[in-house]
């Protein structure tokens, strides 16, 4: 009878401990979605009144920069060793992330918010694409055919979609290649050496930001300039306490997505993370379309669901692999 007790007891706290586990994942989830919504809205409001993408992105580098090297001193974060070698190794890394969310950014401030997500739906095609060419990995036929309704509703969403412009369209496009080329790299180069430290996926985000930052210093100098300044913005007739608010908030908003999105990634498999990213862009779209009152057709409509739908099916056809041939 003792024994049973016992039993009952353990199971009962394994229940809990499980019930537990599962209502920090979904509090993650939240967070991940909430501070992505926001980050979509405070700049994209930022982006219509001051159109310096460099400047905005460049200010996001900034305030998460700031933010790494805060948990490192804190202790909050465990400060990485790493070797000239990997800092070699992470720079392509560092390169194509600037370019992506610069890119990003560029989208953002010339198309509508759900538009640009739309075409960011477009992730998985490029990245079997760049796989195929330069991993030498190739899809399953079905994971192939799951391309077609992602490739098909963006182009239908594109046709149909109010604020469309070919220079939104393209920004979007390539932020597609650079970030899928990002992942590409990762598999590439990021190989652990014996007796070397692997980075853990918060640390290799935060090496990369302080890069980034320091990437397109330069760039924003030689380019736009330094706008982003109180002087700079008042003689521009904008509220410059309003705009630089928005574009902190937008800014620690969009490296606490980036930080939660790494600690979903170590406690789920990359399918859960997968659909959850489209969740995730689905959410995205419907509250900036409600947020900014886009105007939606309902063809345009069916094309960003065909192509949500198809990135859907794409992230559960991975998951099955193939089974090996035998003699």
């Amino acid at each position: 009878m003792a024994c049973g007790a016992v039993g009952k007891a353990g199971k009962a706290e394994e229940e809990g401990g499980g019930f537990l586990k599962t209502l920090q994942l979904g509090a993650f989830f939240g967070l991940w979605y909430l501070f992505n919504i926001y980050f979509n809205i405070y700049n994209k409001q930022v982006l219509k009144v001051f159109p310096y993408p460099i400047n905005i992105t460049e200010v996001q580098f900034a305030v998460g920069a700031a933010v790494a090297v805060f948990m490192w001193i804190s202790g909050i974060l465990k400060r990485p060793k790493i070797s000239g070698a990997q800092l070699v190794a992470i720079l392509p890394l560092a390169i194509v992330h600037t370019m992506g969310n610069l890119f990003t950014n560029m989208s953002l401030g010339k198309v509508a918010v759900s538009f640009t997500h739309t075409i960011k739906a477009m992730e998985p095609f490029f990245s079997v694409v760049l796989s195929a060419i330069f991993l030498g990995e190739l899809p399953t036929v079905w994971v192939g055919l799951s391309l077609l309704p992602i490739v098909g509703g963006v182009a239908l969403a594109s046709l149909t979609e109010a604020s469309f412009n070919w220079a939104g369209f393209w920004s979007a496009m390539a932020s597609n290649v650079t970030f899928q080329s990002r992942n590409v790299l990762s598999k590439k180069l990021m190989v652990k050496k014996e007796g070397q430290e692997s980075l853990d996926n918060i640390n290799l985000f935060s090496i990369i930001t302080v890069m980034s930052f320091f990437l397109l210093a330069p760039v924003t100098f030689f380019t736009e300039g330094v706008k982003m300044t109180p002087t700079y913005l008042q003689s521009a007739g904008l509220n410059a306490n309003q705009v630089l608010t928005r574009s902190l908030l937008a800014a620690l908003c969009f490296h606490a997505y980036q930080q939660v999105s790494y600690m979903i990634l170590a406690v789920v498999s990359p399918v859960t993370h997968s659909v959850g990213n489209c969740v995730k862009r689905v959410v995205v779209i419907v509250t900036s379309v409600l947020f900014f009152r886009t105007p939606v057709s309902p063809i345009n409509s069916l094309g960003t669901a065909i192509a949500l739908a198809g990135v859907f099916l794409y992230s559960q056809l991975k998951r099955l692999k193939p089974k090996p041939k035998t003699a």
